[in-house]
């Protein structure tokens, strides 16, 4: 059962309260009943003494019927009992009985303490009298021999009606005590309570959303220091929900608005958060708090997934949804272990594009025939021409043979990007291919006077790889090379490791400006385009290299410095990846 504070706080002084009442009215007792018998005492024993001038006198003379004619007397006015007794504990005279009906005294403990020549003192129950009493005995002493005991004596009833007022007294007065004790601590804890309370029940207010809620307190003290900083936080807190809330329909409006679809899949890989965009691309409603592999009922998607969490990097593929083609973008936020998906409609891009490569294909089927005849023909008319014609007969070849190459790269590059080319795998030794392909350049190199190095490490740089098309990235890469040096050297460097094999092609030709580095691998893609069309280069050679690379599972990098020289690095696995063979 859920306790109020103003019950605990409340309650807590009720409890202090009655203790120490309960402890005040038990010490305050004890103390005072031993106070008054203590007074008691003393009075006994003054009496004691001033009865003995009278007493001592009489017993010398053994006058005990005057004797104990006095004692009755005085006992009798003072409203006190005395006793004299003798050493042996005969019973001499005595207030309220008959000497001679008494019994022996000698063994009470007032009596053997006085014998001892001290004041004897004793609370005990009387056999005389059939009462609690209060005793004080002194020694009676002649000639420093005590000749008798006189003892004063009250009874303890008279003691315990008077202690029961002071009883009666004392509890009334704790009683008020204790009522107005109750009341302070009603109203101290009703004070305390209260603006506690308010606070309790303002903060459930604004855990339900109403920020509008402030706490004024009277009081100058720490509770009403801390409804201020409630009143301050709560205008924070609700700034801060008005923000966050106005932010968020942003965001809202933001993702809702964008045609790509958009998911967010937690560690879990539970759908966290989707748009509408998405709903349209899968055609389902049922999205929320799913599984993506129950929505994306794809294997290629799952597979992807699966790298990016595991691996912890973005990633990106194409696919084939409801007949129509996305770019799939992972993208992996690792403060919450959540990947971000788009998916990018490229349908109409890849319809654009493959019409552009049936154009081409189909164009350059189309130029490879009459390019043919008119290169026969350049060739037959040589013999023919009149010296003053040959020059416009060698530009028509020279134009002629560009267009065949042209067709050919063109032919080539469209074969590399045909959709599920497979690859003919071979085990190859580079060392050899590169051999074999530096033979065709040696004099063409020797004519520029250029120094053609394989430098390869001291392990054999084998792989599994299509040495044809291996083949003809070399001679790309070392034509160009060759084509845009016109002095010094090119190195082939070949090396290995437990993964990969690194090939790099160095030139200390005219290099490549920075701004031209990022576009170099687009089709018809020429730095300097009057030295290109001078050297005989079609624009398709680099696109040929990436695509061969690609092929093969790698990667290929270039470095370049005007006047210094261009670099390019590639590295192909040893093994490339089953998809591709």
């Amino acid at each position: 059962m859920k306790k109020s504070i103003f019950s605990k706080i409340f309650g807590g002084y009720i409890l202090i309260i009655f203790a120490l009442s309960s402890l005040v009215l038990i010490f305050s007792f004890r103390t005072i009943k031993s106070h008054y018998i203590n007074t008691l005492t003393n009075n006994l024993e003054n009496l004691a003494f001033t009865f003995k001038l009278s007493v001592t006198p009489l017993l010398k003379e053994q006058r005990f019927r005057k004797l104990d004619e006095l004692v009755k007397n005085l006992g009798k006015n003072i409203d006190t009992r005395i006793t004299v007794i003798a050493p042996d504990g005969t019973v001499y005279a005595d207030s309220e009985k008959d000497p001679k009906l008494m019994e022996n005294h000698k063994s009470r403990p007032e009596i053997i303490k006085a014998l001892q020549g001290k004041i004897g003192r004793s609370l005990r129950f009387s056999t005389t009298v059939r009462e609690q009493m209060l005793y004080v005995a002194v020694p009676i002493k002649s000639k420093n021999k005590i000749i008798g005991i006189l003892r004063a004596s009250l009874f303890i009833r008279e003691i315990n009606t008077l202690l029961n007022h002071l009883k009666i007294r004392i509890l009334q007065i704790v009683l008020i005590i204790i009522l107005f004790s109750l009341i302070g601590a009603l109203i101290f804890s009703r004070s305390l309570s209260k603006p506690i309370r308010e606070l309790a029940d303002a903060s459930q207010k604004i855990a339900h959303g109403d920020f509008n809620i402030k706490i004024f307190l009277k009081n100058e003290d720490e509770l009403k220091e801390l409804a201020d900083n409630f009143n301050y936080m709560t205008e924070k807190i609700k700034t801060l929900v008005t923000d966050l809330t106005l932010k968020k329909e942003e965001l809202n409006g933001i993702i809702s608005s964008i045609q790509e679809g958009l998911i967010v899949v937690n560690k879990e890989g539970r759908v966290v958060l989707y748009n509408e965009s998405f709903k349209r691309i899968i055609q389902t409603d049922s999205i929320s708090g799913k599984f993506y592999w129950e929505i994306l009922k794809s294997v290629e998607i799952s597979e992807l997934i699966k790298k990016s969490i595991n691996e912890k990097k973005n990633l990106s593929c194409e696919v084939e949804l409801n007949e129509k083609m996305f770019l799939f973008s992972i993208t992996f936020l690792a403060d919450k272990e959540e990947v971000i998906m788009f998916l990018h409609d490229i349908t109409e891009f890849k319809r654009l594009e493959k019409i552009k490569k049936d154009f081409v294909v189909n164009v350059s089927h189309e130029l490879r025939t009459p390019l043919t005849a008119m290169k026969g023909y350049v060739e037959t008319l040589d013999g023919e021409v009149k010296e003053t014609g040959k020059h416009y007969l060698d530009i028509v070849g020279k134009n002629t043979d560009r267009l065949i190459n042209i067709v050919q790269d063109l032919l080539l590059l469209s074969g590399l990007e045909e959709k599920g080319i497979k690859l003919e795998l071979e085990t190859v030794d580079l060392n050899h291919l590169v051999e074999t392909v530096l033979k065709i350049f040696k004099q063409k190199a020797e004519t520029k006077n250029i120094k053609l190095n394989l430098i390869s490490d001291g392990e054999k740089p084998v792989l599994i790889a299509d040495s044809f098309k291996l083949e003809q990235m070399f001679i790309n890469l070392i034509d160009n090379a060759i084509k845009y040096t016109e002095r010094g050297e090119i190195n082939i460097l070949l090396s290995k490791n437990s993964r990969e094999v690194k090939i790099e092609i160095k030139d200390t030709g005219i290099g490549i400006p920075r701004e031209h580095l990022p576009r170099i691998f687009e089709r018809f893609y020429v730095v300097d385009k009057s030295r290109s069309r001078k050297l005989g280069g079609t624009g398709l050679g680099l696109s040929i290299v990436k695509h061969i690379v690609l092929l093969h599972d790698g990667t290929i990098d270039v470095v370049s410095k005007p006047r210094i020289g261009t670099t390019f690095t590639i590295k192909l696995p040893l093994k490339i990846s089953s998809k591709l063979s």
